[in-house]
């Protein structure tokens, strides 16, 4: 009676996880990557899993196959490092180590890059660097390292940015003479799009400079706003709205470039339509204005482009009434004006009351401060 083979129970994880190829090297400062997470954050980890991951496999299998006949395989080399016989053209150790520091054709390699070697993004879409948050990052990096690689790739002078133009920054003012990357291979189609996408999930855009880039996008894929939102993995509505914001009048623009204006109030600014280019632009502008002066809500900016835009000028301020004031606050304020030598108003408010007492200088208001309590 044959021999039943063990099921996959027996062996352990090595039946259910498949091991990774083996690591070229992992004795030097580059080495082939994959494309996971972890490859990348752990860069020289990968190749001691590997081996680990290929030994628990290969202690599995002899004992599997502990009492069962063995087919002897002419030139088929043990994992252990005992080999049968030579496999006509494997690598041998000696050609991988040689070959260490040539680019994987697919995936990436972590590497110690030089500082000077890197030329920045030509398509970076991000303009404004906070230079306190900047400032930070520099202390942040001599305190504790550079704890995330940038993203580079290789170019024929050096190497080009793709992602961590912040990180390079603050690592070439910390003092660093080179810099953990990941260098891998890029097109230029996808520059803009990768700086595009590390931005957005970063969250570190202001509406602007996402509005530029996507139109950008548009322009180099030559694609439609659908297809453009597909590929960054966006909704379309998002990307509409986001160009449209290229429309608005250059100062207004500028305000929510800085931050002052949201990008709701600048989408509620696009509301305004009225008979000619010049007079919605000077709208517009009036508007942010006043968005600004008056903290007016999203909301109250769209109520006023919506009287704006009936009745082709801007809703005037609003303003408050002087409430009546009893005889006896206005007998009270004059009595102490006479006293003091000054102007002096006494209000009551819904709730309270309030005194305000006016001085003109430094003399004058020791001069009011010792009638009041009461000195010669």
């Amino acid at each position: 009676m044959a021999q039943q083979r063990k099921g996959g129970l027996g062996r352990g994880l090595a039946a259910l996880i498949p091991s990774a190829p083996a690591s070229t090297d992992t004795t030097g400062k580059t080495g082939a990557i994959g494309n996971n997470a972890s490859d990348i954050i752990f860069g020289d980890n990968a190749g001691a899993r590997d081996r680990r991951n290929a030994e628990q496999e290969q202690s599995a299998q002899d004992k599997n196959d502990k009492g069962a006949p063995k087919k002897k395989v002419k030139g088929a080399p043990t994992v252990g490092g005992t080999s049968r016989g030579p496999v006509k053209g494997a690598p041998t150790v000696t050609a991988a180590k040689d070959n260490v520091m040539q680019p994987v054709p697919v995936g990436a390699r972590y590497q110690e890059v030089p500082l000077g070697q890197i030329i920045p993004n030509p398509k970076q879409p991000r303009q404004v660097f906070d230079e306190d948050e900047l400032a930070e990052l520099v202390h942040s990096i001599r305190e504790f390292g550079l704890l995330q690689p940038i993203v580079v790739r290789d170019t024929k002078d050096g190497f080009e940015l793709i992602m961590g133009e912040r990180r390079w920054r603050a690592a070439s003012k910390a003092g660093l003479k080179h810099i953990p990357a990941i260098v891998r291979e890029t097109s230029d189609e996808d520059m803009l799009r990768d700086a595009l996408l590390e931005n957005i999930h970063r969250v570190q855009l202001n509406p602007l400079e996402e509005a530029a880039a996507y139109e950008q996008l548009l322009k180099e894929f030559g694609v439609t706003q659908e297809q453009l939102a597909d590929k960054l993995g966006r909704s379309r509505p998002v990307i509409t709205n986001a160009i449209r914001l290229l429309r608005l009048p250059v100062d207004v623009q500028r305000r929510v470039a800085a931050g002052v204006l949201s990008a709701g109030h600048a989408r509620a600014l696009l509301g305004v339509k009225l008979d000619s280019e010049a007079a919605t632009s000077a709208s517009q502008n009036e508007l942010a204005n006043r968005i600004v002066a008056e903290g007016l809500s999203v909301r109250a900016t769209e109520e006023a482009v919506t009287l704006l835009n009936n009745n082709g000028a801007l809703p005037e301020k609003k303003k408050r009434e002087p409430v009546p004031q009893p005889e006896y606050l206005t007998n009270a304020a004059n009595s102490l004006a006479d006293a003091w030598d000054t102007k002096v108003s006494v209000t009551m408010g819904k709730r309270k009351g309030k005194i305000v007492v006016e001085f003109g200088d430094k003399d004058d208001f020791e001069r009011i401060m010792g009638l009041i309590q009461g000195e010669d």
